[in-house]
């Protein structure tokens, strides 16, 4: 099958809702191409940990050099288990959960309180009054406006890149990931989840402390994890932090179109969208989220108008970083500046 390739063919109007139908095809899953994806990250990711373990364990702290390598491989682990939570990934839902329980034992991740969360992002991105589920708290100007000045404080250091992306994927994958914070009344399958994966985790650690000590295994696991964490909320960020951004009251609020032009295509050049997992075409993936990840770029093949759609590239996805507040009368993001540029004019 044909894959997408970067063109400059402009993006007529689309219909969401009519295109979720015509996209129904590209959510067929291949196993057998499923499996192959699936072994082709793993093998890998697998080889090379126990390569760096021995290495480090024997003294060739050099041999950490490798770890943005093992934490993309992560990263892309990461992206088959999120296809797992969208019964994207294998035939059965049973066969998609299991095997998304396994995965969130390396990510560091448990499956179950993520899927949750997950699941309440995509049905309310974009929704201003729907906010806080599984996305970046983003304020709107009269909301930072209305606060008290410690309260802005406290918006402008969660909002700085050093937080969003040097203590937030520490904190969250070390840490909240631990208890199933904001389901605990849920049920109890969440706290089996939560404490199911630590359980299993711990087992990890110890069998491989046991093997290679406990010195090079928190060497090599924990930045590898610290990597691929990174790596996952700067693209979670892009993906939905963007100038072109969509957001609405909910009255005014459209699921289909908010899943299409509230979601960026950040194009990113190979090896970057292989490790990755082509989520970067997530546009495409909030609209028809049982898409495999390896269909994507036959979607963009098959409708070329969509890989105009809110694309950005590497450069400029750093952009974004500025843009922390959500102006109602511009429907757009702006920066910290901009707000009080406009509330000087005003």
């Amino acid at each position: 099958m044909n894959e997408w390739q970067p063109t400059d063919t402009p993006a007529p109007a689309l219909d969401p809702r009519k295109l979720v139908g015509e996209l129904k095809p590209f959510t067929a899953v291949h196993t057998g191409r499923s499996i192959w994806e699936l072994t082709a990250t793993l093998v890998p990711f697998f080889a090379l940990i126990l390569a760096m373990l021995w290495a480090v364990s024997a003294g060739y702290l050099a041999a950490l050099l490798l770890l943005p390598v093992s934490g993309l491989l992560l990263l892309r682990t990461f992206i088959i288990q999120h296809d797992c939570g969208h019964g994207a990934y294998l035939a059965k839902r049973t066969s998609n959960d299991w095997l998304g329980r396994m995965l969130g034992v390396l990510t560091f991740t448990p499956y179950d309180c993520w899927r949750r969360s997950h699941t309440l992002h995509h049905a309310s991105t974009g929704n201003l009054d729907a906010r806080g589920f599984g996305d970046v708290d983003t304020l709107t100007v009269a909301e930072f406006r209305a606060l008290k000045p410690f309260q802005r404080l406290m918006y402008r250091i969660y909002r700085h890149p050093v937080v969003l992306f040097g203590i937030a994927p520490a904190y969250l994958f070390m840490l909240r990931h631990r208890l199933p914070i904001g389901l605990m009344r849920d049920g109890r399958q969440y706290w089996v989840s939560a404490l199911g994966t630590n359980l299993a985790m711990a087992g990890m650690f110890a069998a491989l402390m046991a093997f290679f000590g406990v010195g090079a295994t928190l060497m090599v696991l924990l930045p590898t994890v610290l990597v691929a964490a990174t790596a996952g909320v700067w693209l979670f960020y892009v993906q939905h932090q963007f100038e072109q951004a969509h957001w609405d009251k909910a009255d005014a609020w459209k699921f289909h179109e908010a899943a299409l032009h509230g979601s960026s295509h950040l194009d990113l050049p190979q090896p970057l969208r292989w490790f990755t997992g082509n989520i970067g075409m997530h546009h495409v993936h909030h609209l028809a989220s049982r898409i495999p990840f390896y269909r994507l770029p036959n979607v963009l093949a098959a409708y070329p108008q969509l890989a105009s759609l809110n694309r950005m590239t590497i450069r400029e996805a750093f952009k974004p970083f500025l843009l922390t507040l959500w102006d109602e009368d511009q429907r757009r993001l702006i920066s910290f500046r901009e707000a009080k540029a406009t509330a000087a004019a005003a």
